[in-house]
């Protein structure tokens, strides 16, 4: 049986190249393939990281509102504008000294230390109402700003803030005061804490709605500027806080301060919805205060952030200003949620 020969090919020179080059080309375009999709996983790369650097920058650098009023004018005592430095001498601090409404002085004055994002007026609880009303009690009223409310100096969580606190503390001794209170609200209140490991000074505290900056809280806030994961976010933001704002969050005692019993008595008072605060902290710490150091805790069933003072007024005043007159004289008392 013949069979046919099939029919010879003939391959010009160009199709005889591209046949030749085909596995040249095919590797070239993987090639090409492999960088652009590398290219692209550092592109995301890099703005993950610059958006959690992002983070860490705006975290110390909350926007603050510029004064609004003064003492003057909120309820008519007369104030004198003031500079002091912070302990250590790392930052001046401005703010306003309120002198007693009669003469002579109790000699006892109360420090407000404001909140994260806020100022000494922190119009939102309002100050300048419970300035009043220990101005009217004959207390010497001290009403300042920390350092980063200035623009140029950023937060620290407490570690610069405790120095200026107990700058403005020395600065109350130097004008006479016999007894020294503060008055913490929010992150003021966390840096009260911090304060009061380094002092004797302080002869009692007013803590409201306490914020402390640890992994578990600076999470909750990190997600008020975005939803993100905790992993691997609240090590990246570690990771750059420092880097950007010269100081470590590890430097932040807070194990230390949530575990420590303060030689003063403590009025703490919290509310259960507070979404940028857990309560639970703040019974931690009341719970490791001694039974004769008339501390007191008062929780709030439905209140947020800042917001008691607003929503409970009148209690919210009988409560404080019991607790400042009846300081190192009273039994340690529980305030309940249904005071």
């Amino acid at each position: 049986m013949e069979t046919n020969p099939l029919p010879s090919v003939q391959l010009t020179t160009a199709q005889l190249e591209t046949a030749l080059n085909r596995p040249l080309l095919v590797k070239r375009r993987v090639k090409q393939v492999l960088i652009a999709l590398i290219s692209l996983l550092l592109l995301l790369f890099s703005l993950v990281m610059a958006f959690h650097a992002y983070i860490a920058w705006s975290l110390a650098r909350p926007h603050i509102d510029p004064l609004r009023s003064n003492p003057s004018l909120s309820f008519g005592a007369a104030y004198e504008d003031i500079t002091f430095p912070s302990l250590n001498d790392s930052s001046i601090l401005s703010g306003w000294y309120i002198p007693a409404a009669s003469s002579p002085s109790i000699g006892k004055t109360v420090i407000f230390s404001h909140g994260y994002g806020g100022n000494r007026e922190e119009i939102w609880v309002p100050l300048y109402s419970l300035a009043q009303e220990l101005h009217k009690q004959n207390y010497n009223v001290l009403m300042f700003d920390y350092g980063y409310v200035q623009p140029e100096i950023s937060a620290t969580g407490g570690i610069r803030e405790s120095q200026e606190l107990l700058g403005a503390v020395k600065y109350a001794k130097d004008k006479g005061a016999e007894s020294v209170y503060i008055w913490g609200f929010s992150m003021g209140a966390g840096t009260a804490l911090q304060a009061a490991l380094q002092t004797r000074d302080i002869d009692g505290m007013i803590l409201d709605s306490t914020f402390i900056l640890e992994p578990e809280t600076m999470y909750h806030n990190m997600k008020q500027i975005a939803n993100l994961p905790k992993f691997p976010s609240l090590a990246l933001v570690h990771l750059f806080f420092p880097l950007i704002n010269g100081v470590s969050l590890n430097q932040i005692p807070y194990n230390q301060v949530k575990e420590a019993q303060y030689s003063m008595p403590i009025l703490f008072i919290h509310g259960k919805q507070d979404q940028r605060a857990p309560y639970e902290m703040v019974q931690e710490i009341f719970r490791n205060q001694s039974a004769g150091s008339s501390s007191q805790l008062w929780l709030t069933p439905n209140d947020t952030h800042e917001l008691i003072f607003k929503a409970q007024k009148k209690t919210y005043l009988s409560l404080t200003m019991g607790f400042l007159k009846g300081m190192n004289t009273k039994p340690a008392l529980s305030a309940s949620s249904g005071i």
